[in-house]
Parts: C-alpha cells; structure tokens; sequence
C-alpha cells in the first residue's frame, strides 16, 4: 500500500507533541536530570481495526541560528541495538503524553472553577466536588501566604504531579493549553477521527470503529443531552422564555466577562439564545464534570502507575552513534534504559500521587444518582428517571463491547477492558466510575 492510498483510505494517524514542546525545550534540557524531544509518532491502522506504530520523529531546537533543526526518525526495529533505540523513543513519546495529559486535565478544571458555575439546583451535583476541590486550593494559597515554607512542602508532593514532570516549565506549558479555558470540547470530526454522517445514530462515524473512548463516550453524551434537552424543555417552552431569563442571561454573562476575561471577546463562545443554545451549553457542562473528567483522571494509576512502561519524564537523551553514551547504551543496554526513566524517588512520589488521584471516595456519587429530593416537579423528575435508566442501559453495552472478542482494543488476551466510560463503581482504584462532578 503507498502511503496516498494510505491516506486515502484513512490508514494513517499522527500523535503530535511537537509543536507544543518546542518552545519549551531548551529551558527543559538545561534542568538537571529533565530531558524531553518534540515527538511525533506516526501510526498504521491494521486490518483488525488496532493502531500500529510505524515511526517516530525526535525533534530538538537549532543549535545555532544557522543550523537546521536536530531532527531523528525512529522506525520498527531490525536488530538488538534498534530494538533498545525504539524502546527509547517510545518512552520519550509516552513522556510527551504524559506531560500534555496532566496540562490537559487541568484546563477542565480551570473551566469549572469560576465561582458562578452552578446554573441551578439541578446541576448542583456536577459541580459539587470541583468547587469543593477549588476551596481546598484557595485554602493551600491562604496557608502558603502564611507560611511560604509549608506551601512549598505540601506542593513538592502536593496533589497534582506538575512539580515532578519538568519542573515550572510544565506550568509554563500548561498556559497555552489552558488558555482557552470555556470552549466547547473538540468533537470526533474536528481531531480527524470521524466524519459526519446523518445516518450514524450520533450523527457522526468513527474512521475507527473499535475507538473506546469515544464509541461509549457517545452513548454518555447522548443520554446527557438528551436529559438536558428534556429538562430546558420543562421550563423554557420558547426560546424567548430564554432570552427573557434576566438571571440565566446575567450567569452566562458573568461566566464569560468575568470568569474569562483574558478571552471574553474570543469569536467561539456559544450563544445563548435559544432553548436549543441553553440545553447545548448545559450538556457540555455536564459531559467536562463526569465523563470526561472520569476518563482523564481514574485510569492514571492502573494505566500509568507502572513507570517503565508511561515514564512521567526522562533523564536522558537518545544517543546517536559516534556518541560516547551510544557505547554505554550497546555495552549495557539495560542499565542505559533505567537510567534515563525516573529516579526511585520520582517514580513511587509519582506513583503516590496519582494513586491518590486515580481513587474514588466511599461517599461518591454517580453518573445518574441523585439521592436527595432535589425538586417535587412531576416533569423533571420524569426526566431524571429517564436518564438514569438510560446511563444504566449505557453501562451494560459497555460491558457487552468489553465481553465481545472482536474488539482487539478492548478485549483479548493481555489488554485491559475498557471500563472508564462505565457509569458504576465501587471506592477505591478501580479505573472505571464516572462521578457527576469533578473529584480528586
């Protein structure tokens, strides 16, 4: 197969991590210990619907202003030694990605934290950890204003792993993904990954059919618009009625003035002026505070915790023949491979950390719960059984899929099932549960 019918065919997949690193690696590389590339990682999709990678770019700065950029392309291995070069790449890949998935986990958060979130009662329970979350970081900066020295120890550890990545870089990193804090999720066909299509019963088609997160992401999507659309409904027969709402109109206002004022003239915030516009903007609320949270956030131990295989960042470069490490690599392969994973007190302080992060409470509450009388209203609380019976019919085609031996990135000999989608949950890690708020 060449590679224009490759593309044609919607064969190949691009991780890219390049352009959101560069600008940062050089003040990365001076850091003692902290070694990262710009990577791009290109990828095959087989004819059992799997992801095959096919090659990966290592990128660095220009040395000097007149020299080409440091540029390396690893491919599948031949022999021992690029065997061990492959696997170098790999792990600096997995490093990018675990960088940019901690920046990228905290702009959901960022999104929610403004103190006018809530709209109403009803999404009250969507928002009640964040908030809860947002105090206890409120409370840390009041004690660290106190007490500088304590506010440094409770972040070495603290409970975000940015400070064992790269350093204040990461936060340096962070603001450019964060800073679009607000806008609508990128959709499937917005990221390449699926195309619209009418006939489809989410109205899209995913190019990869056995795509985990988002084959049952859409079924939770679909069940919290639907709960959405039914709820504005009950309350707002036109759209006037939600044009004519001084108190919803003043939130949103406030949301986007005041909450985001760095981006209050930016030409994609939604509007909101018709019910269709309200029930939209509420599904997205809801969807970045449960299940997209979830997923992000309950798999970083089980998926993530075992370092060698997701090292959260690298203390070496890959070196190239002529070098004088190159000769320590092919004398002791393995040696060479530990020592550019974290050190054994970055990798169990990191482990500690999102152990911590990945665990649920006893008390949680989930996706399509809501024990207390939240209202007496014959029609929301028509709505709300609805949706709960849904999320739970949700849940058991989840557990089909993972039942269903012809879906290689779920089920089979080895890999784990996917299960961050699924609704339910016990306490503890269990890398599934999807809460109705942000919990940490």
């Amino acid at each position: 197969m060449s590679v224009r019918q490759a593309l044609e065919e919607n064969k190949l997949y691009m991780l890219d991590y390049h352009d959101i690193f560069m600008p940062f690696l050089d003040r990365i590389n001076s850091l003692d210990g902290r070694k990262a590339y710009g990577t791009r990682t290109l990828f095959f999709l087989t004819a059992g619907g799997t992801l095959k990678p096919i090659a990966i770019e290592l990128c660095l700065p220009p040395m000097t202003d007149d020299c080409k950029r440091a540029k390396r392309v690893f491919t599948p291995p031949a022999d021992a030694t690029s065997i061990w070069l492959w696997q170098l790449a790999k792990a600096h890949v997995c490093s990018n990605d675990a960088g940019v998935h901690q920046a990228e986990d905290a702009r959901v958060h960022g999104a929610l934290h403004h103190r006018g979130a809530p709209a109403d009662e009803r999404h009250a329970p969507h928002l009640q950890a964040a908030q809860a979350a947002h105090a206890l970081h409120a409370q840390d900066q009041r004690a660290g204003a106190a007490d500088p020295h304590k506010r440094r120890r409770r972040h070495r550890v603290g409970v975000h792993p940015w400070p064992l990545l790269h350093g204040d870089e990461l936060l340096r990193l962070r603001q450019p993904l964060a800073a679009r804090p607000g806008r609508p999720p990128r959709r499937p066909h917005q990221k390449g990954m699926a195309v619209e299509d009418a006939s489809q019963p989410h109205g899209l088609r995913l190019l990869i059919e056995d795509y985990p997160y988002a084959t049952d992401g859409l079924l939770l999507w679909s069940a919290i618009a639907r709960w959405c659309e039914a709820y504005v409904a009950a309350y707002y027969p036109s759209d006037e009625a939600v044009q004519d709402d001084y108190e919803l109109q003043s939130w949103y206002t406030e949301a986007v003035q005041v909450g985001h004022p760095d981006k209050r003239d930016a030409p994609w915030w939604p509007r909101l002026t018709t019910a269709g516009d309200l029930a939209s903007l509420l599904t997205t609320l809801v969807w970045l505070c449960s299940a997209q949270h979830a997923a992000l956030n309950f798999g970083q131990y089980p998926l993530g915790g075992y370092i060698p295989n997701r090292p959260p960042l690298m203390r070496r470069l890959v070196p190239a023949e002529g070098d004088p490490e190159y000769e320590h690599l092919v004398a002791d392969p393995h040696r060479f491979y530990l020592s550019a994973l974290p050190s054994l007190t970055q990798t169990t302080t990191f482990m500690t950390v999102i152990d911590t992060l990945s665990t649920h409470s006893a008390d949680e509450q989930y996706l399509g719960e809501r024990p207390n009388e939240w209202t007496a209203d014959p029609a929301a609380l028509a709505a709300a059984r609805e949706f709960a019976a849904e999320v739970r019919r949700a849940e058991e085609e989840i557990e089909r899929r993972n039942a269903d031996p012809s879906r290689r990135n779920r089920c089979g000999a080895g890999v784990l099932p996917y299960e961050l989608m699924a609704p339910s949950s016990g306490p503890g890690i269990t890398c599934r549960g999807v809460p109705n708020s942000v919990t940490i």
